[in-house]
């Protein structure tokens, strides 16, 4: 078996599809290390199991909302849960609406129709954003409908059965707009320039606060284990009990850690760790599937199946195996009233909330598998990665679904060794693959998935150490993003703070500076991080986008190289120093000749000669060397 599997990695890396991927072995000039097809498929289908949860949550959250659905309440008729003299419009009655509308059998079949488009429309959009980003950016990340946005989107924006600002159909319209939006930043360049302009102490704190926020989550029951629960003096506190001990707030009132899908979930976690520990590949995944099989046993403890109505409706599903639904109600229903202020209040906050979430995820991700780029503070793949986000997000739209983000989730595989596309596109395939057995993968329990996530998490807080904490400048900025990400359950309000506190503090530090002249300065100002730049280019060099440059002089018809070899224009048309590799042949070149002099002096009078004339034959051939060297790299930047 392992014959085979070698062959196939070999096989597939010397065909144009390794090569596009650049695995190991593709005689890709940047091939990554250590990347195997087989790899890149565990490491998707690691991706996909920890993300799947994303089908069952995001469809009930959006769901919420009532979608198209029409509830005949009438906030002035008593008899349609209104109150007479009470308020009047589409999206108001609040709680009253909320109570009627739950209680009308037709608009809850109706919302059950909706639960059911968004469950398509969730898994549709994860398998093209998924395999989109891995085509097109060669990056490990698996994408779908996020967090957060989401529950903003229906609980703030639409309200619950349509008790918000807006209707369903305005906050989509909202959506698709700006999905547009970022399409044209990331285009020009300016949503990497924004995320260089990021503070490296801060983009450190962000990887590590995703790690804790991914915690918390699997700690949760919603998406976890259920270890901690909501308290109504601490507002969380130990939970584990079972959900008759359990007060209107969600709250342990007895019986804490004695539920065995708490300690199921434990054990879960112990096997991974164990698993890992012993570098057992697949760990992850065996863990959480260890956790579903045993947990779909119907007369058992920890069943995800009990005989009650919700779990006799999950188990009729299950059985189902095989299931495709046509999506009926929430296809293209965007409706544009641009004329409202609360449409453009939803479209700015929508727009500021995805744009750090989703750059600060990709960030740490890119981070965590190791792809940023520390000369100029951006990752391989940047521009296409933030494009296709963008063309997702205006997709998700027209599907009925809130902003289509990059998942942290995606840790998981990039902790199973996906390096490349291919972990990306094995995610977007298994969630086509769910569009037909739905029953089946929205099986997976939260307490299955919630160690992953939890593992993931303690994965990622390892760089907490690169953040510099000897210089308070840096050091609050930073804690107070990692603080805040798990906190305040958004990952945009941990970045924000974040920056908001780095300019204040610094901000303030500055113009004490200038006001006294140089004199009133922190005693070790010398040990904070220098200024991230705010130039684009491999070098550093401009403000816009390297594909944009080059654009530009192919235009004019200009050849950067030949234009650099005879001194005109800027910096940008010149051709940057030699880089690491190049500047290592010149330093071999000297160092060899350094061994090679004194050996020759410290021969006889009758022998110099003789070993004068090796030496510079010698020294010609690695001169010679070193020239066609320097010779191939600039073939290598002109291809490039």
């Amino acid at each position: 078996m392992t014959g085979i599997v070698t062959r196939l990695n070999t096989a597939v890396a010397q065909s144009p599809v390794g090569r596009w991927f650049m695995l190991e072995g593709s005689s890709h000039p940047k091939a990554r290390p250590n990347t195997r097809f087989s790899t890149e498929i565990r490491a998707g289908f690691a991706t996909f199991v920890t993300m799947a949860y994303i089908i069952s949550v995001n469809s009930l959250i959006i769901s919420d909302t009532g979608g198209t659905c029409v509830c005949d309440f009438d906030p002035l008729d008593p008899t349609k849960g209104g109150v007479a003299g009470g308020p009047t419009g589409p999206n108001t009655g609040g709680a009253d609406r909320i109570a009627y509308c739950s209680t009308n059998q037709d608009y809850m079949a109706c919302v059950d129709i909706i639960r059911k488009d968004l469950i398509v429309a969730t898994a549709a959009m994860a398998c093209i954003a998924s395999t989109a980003i891995g085509l097109f950016s060669n990056l490990p990340l698996g994408m779908a409908p996020g967090m957060g946005i989401n529950a903003y989107f229906t609980y703030t924006v639409v309200g619950k059965f349509g008790s918000g600002k807006i209707s369903y159909q305005v906050a989509l319209a909202a959506v698709f707009i700006e999905g547009l939006i970022f399409l044209v930043l990331s285009i020009l360049g300016l949503r990497q320039w924004l995320a260089r302009s990021i503070p490296r102490n801060i983009k450190v704190a962000t990887g590590v606060g995703i790690g804790l926020y991914l915690c918390f989550i699997g700690m949760q029951s919603s998406a976890g284990i259920g270890l901690i629960r909501a308290d109504p003096a601490t507002l969380v506190g130990l939970g584990g009990c079972n959900t008759e001990f359990l007060d209107a707030s969600g709250a342990c009132l007895s019986h804490r850690m004695e539920s065995p899908r708490t300690w199921m979930g434990v054990l879960g976690l112990f096997m991974i760790s164990i698993l890992v520990l012993f570098r057992v590949k697949g760990a992850i995944l065996i863990g959480i599937l260890f956790v579903a099989i045993v947990s779909w046993f119907r007369n058992t403890s920890v069943t995800y199946f009990p005989h009650d109505p919700a779990g006799d409706s999950r188990y009729d599903y299950f059985r189902q195996v095989v299931s495709f639904h046509t999506i009926q109600k929430t296809w293209a229903v965007m409706d544009f009233q641009l004329n409202t202020g609360e449409f453009w209040l939803a479209l700015i906050t929508f727009l500021y909330v995805d744009i750090l979430d989703t750059t600060g995820t990709m960030f740490s991700m890119a981070q965590f598998a190791g792809f940023m780029d520390p000369k100029t503070g951006d990752f391989e793949g940047s521009t296409p990665a933030f494009i296709t986000d963008a063309l997702c997000v205006s997709l998700g739209a027209v599907f009925g679904t809130s902003d289509v983000t990059a998942f942290v989730e995606s840790g998981a595989g990039i902790t199973e060794g996906g390096r490349t596309g291919i972990t990306a596109i094995m995610t977007g395939f298994c969630f086509f693959i769910t569009l037909f057995f739905s029953p089946i993968f929205s099986a997976i329990p939260p307490w299955a998935t919630g160690p992953a996530l939890i593992f993931v998490g303690s994965l990622m807080t390892k760089s907490v150490t690169e953040i510099n904490f000897n210089y308070i400048g840096d050091s609050i900025p930073a804690f107070l993003t990692l603080a805040m990400m798990p906190l305040t359950y958004n990952i945009a309000y941990g970045l924000l703070g974040g920056l908001m506190a780095a300019v204040v503090i610094n901000g303030t530090v500055f113009i004490v500076e200038k006001l006294s002249g140089g004199r009133w300065v922190p005693p070790n100002k010398d040990e904070r991080d220098p200024v991230m730049s705010f130039r684009m280019g491999p070098q550093g060099e401009g403000v816009l986008p390297p594909w944009l440059v080059r654009l530009i002089r192919k235009l004019k018809g200009r050849d950067p190289l030949e234009h650099a070899e005879h001194g005109a224009g800027n910096s940008q048309d010149t051709l940057p120093e030699p880089d690491t590799a190049v500047k290592e042949v010149i330093s071999a070149e000297e160092s060899e000749k350094d061994k090679v002099m004194p050996d020759t002096f410290a021969t006889t009078p009758d022998t110099l000669a003789s070993t004068a004339s090796g030496v510079e034959n010698a020294s010609s051939q690695r001169m010679s060397h070193h020239r066609n060297s320097i010779s191939s790299e600039v073939d290598r930047r002109r291809e490039l």
